[in-house]
């Protein structure tokens, strides 16, 4: 779509060029939203692209992910063997049903910014312990767990004028085991719920909840649970208001999807760890 209020754009590149934060401007990455829909009060773009940011960078001590990787880069991104959790990162990629030219633009930020509880890059960085790193308009930076970045649909911590730089995601997270399990009402649908659950080599269990819910949210236990213990936190954890509410799943449906797909993590991770 043309936003025919745009006015300027700038293409900064470096830190040092980025202009100081007016009413109507934007920040510009994949602008798969962005160009979706009108725009009447944004005047001016700041393209993050410009910037030059290395899309990824693997580290002993984990996984750097710049804000504006694409999902494209980050589903051809070949990362170490003993970081057994690497296999999520594909179906968290797929769960962003779009065509290729919407995986070659959106990206890993832009998706955590629009807060949308389906979004599948905030189930990837949430069960993987991600940290947000922030830029601050006074040329400082602050660090922000995942959980706590996205915090309702379209809506996220972000204060004026900040930027999100960068994902790390450590090495103890990515050395997890992992079961991944999504639904949809459609085939191709937009995801109703999407859980991950991890274990540890200590037996530490955790599961995370998204698309069912308006903002992630994340259980944890020192060990695997039974199901009967893992039913009573989540009902504990997620009250009825939280759930969400759209033509892709109504709250009733989204709880009891929940309930199940957290069962059939847990059987899953049961099995791998007694096999």
């Amino acid at each position: 779509m043309d936003l025919n209020t745009i006015e300027t754009v700038l293409r900064p590149r470096g830190r040092a060029d980025l202009p100081d934060w007016r009413v109507g401007d934007a920040c510009l990455a994949g602008g798969t939203w962005l160009f979706s829909e009108p725009q009447p009060g944004t005047r001016r773009l700041v393209d993050l692209t410009s910037l030059g940011w290395p899309p990824h960078t693997i580290a002993a001590e984990g996984l750097t992910l710049a804000a504006t990787c694409t999902i494209a880069q980050l589903d051809r991104l070949e990362l170490p063997s003993d970081w057994i959790a690497a296999p999520l990162v594909g179906p968290c990629c797929r769960a962003l049903l779009g065509s290729f030219k919407i995986w070659n633009v959106a990206t890993v930020g832009g998706n955590l910014c629009m807060g949308l509880p389906a979004g599948p890059m905030t189930a990837l960085a949430a069960a993987l312990d991600a940290t947000c790193t922030i830029w601050a308009p006074d040329g400082s930076e602050r660090h922000l767990p995942v959980m706590n970045f996205v915090l309702g649909p379209q809506r996220n911590a972000l204060r004026p004028a900040e930027i999100l730089r960068s994902l790390f995601m450590p090495t103890a997270a990515l050395a997890r085991r992992t079961v991944f399990r999504r639904i949809s009402l459609s085939p191709n649908g937009r995801s109703g719920a999407l859980l991950i659950g991890t274990l540890d080599p200590a037996g530490t269990f955790a599961l995370t909840v998204t698309a069912a819910t308006r903002r992630p949210v994340r259980l944890a236990f020192i060990t695997l649970p039974d199901r009967d213990a893992l039913a009573r936190e989540l009902n504990h954890a997620i009250p009825a208001e939280l759930y969400y509410d759209d033509v892709h799943g109504r709250p009733d449906w989204r709880r009891h999807m929940t309930l199940h797909l957290a069962q059939e993590i847990r059987d899953a991770l049961a099995d791998e760890a007694s096999a």
